[in-house]
């Protein structure tokens, strides 16, 4: 059977940006070990995105909830375009700009993380809650496709992927979900081994 050049030619592409994004790994390990912090002292992670974007932020919200790899407890985090009820009344009541950012407003607290995702980094909703996010004292996180972009500016931190089609962008978006909530799992572990540490030094100490 012939493959024809651009079917190979999307792996070539991706393989490409692979390799340069990789040295963006420490990147989602911070992102991993503040989130564990985050939620596992009672905050939460609000995500969003638009269209395929959406479905990456989905997807990092249902690890949390759900889990990575190995068994955990559940941790807070909401994709606010997943609430379709609250999501078309507010663009029918205040404009598609509003409906991620009247939900900011509404679920995020001071010191939760807002993770918002954008092949384009221009998407007016998302620039819109990330501005009711920094006003509410929120810790915003941008997945954004080639810097410079407007949500790159607009965020604490952001991690640009360098890659010629929004479909590799999208790709290596979702390989930066693994990576962060690998890095989760991890920072989690090392919590609950120090934990355990401690609980047996003071048994020895009361020995």
């Amino acid at each position: 059977m012939t493959v024809h050049p651009p079917v190979v030619g999307h792996c070539d592409e991706l393989l490409h940006a692979l390799g340069a994004f990789r040295a963006s790994a420490h990147v989602t390990q911070r992102w991993g070990d503040r989130l564990a912090a985050v939620l596992s002292g009672g905050g939460r992670l609000l995500a969003a995105g638009n269209g395929g974007s959406a479905a990456q932020a989905q997807h990092l919200t249902a690890e949390l909830v759900g889990r990575y790899r190995d068994d955990r407890p559940p941790f807070s985090a909401i994709a606010l375009h997943a609430d379709t009820s609250s999501t078309t009344a507010i663009a029918n009541d205040y404009g598609v700009d509003e409906v991620f950012a009247r939900q900011v407003r509404a679920h995020g607290r001071e010191g939760d993380v807002l993770m918002l995702l954008s092949t384009s980094g221009a998407s007016a909703n998302l620039l819109s809650a990330a501005d009711a996010a920094r006003t509410a004292g929120l810790r915003v996180w941008a997945l954004t496709g080639c810097a410079p972009n407007p949500l790159m500016a607009g965020s604490d931190e952001s991690l640009c992927v360098d890659a010629p089609s929004t479909a590799t962008v999208q790709e290596l978006h979702l390989v930066a979900v693994h990576m962060i909530c690998a890095a989760f799992d991890a920072a989690l572990e090392r919590g609950a081994r120090g934990a355990r540490g401690a609980g047996h030094a003071a048994q020895r100490k009361r020995r």
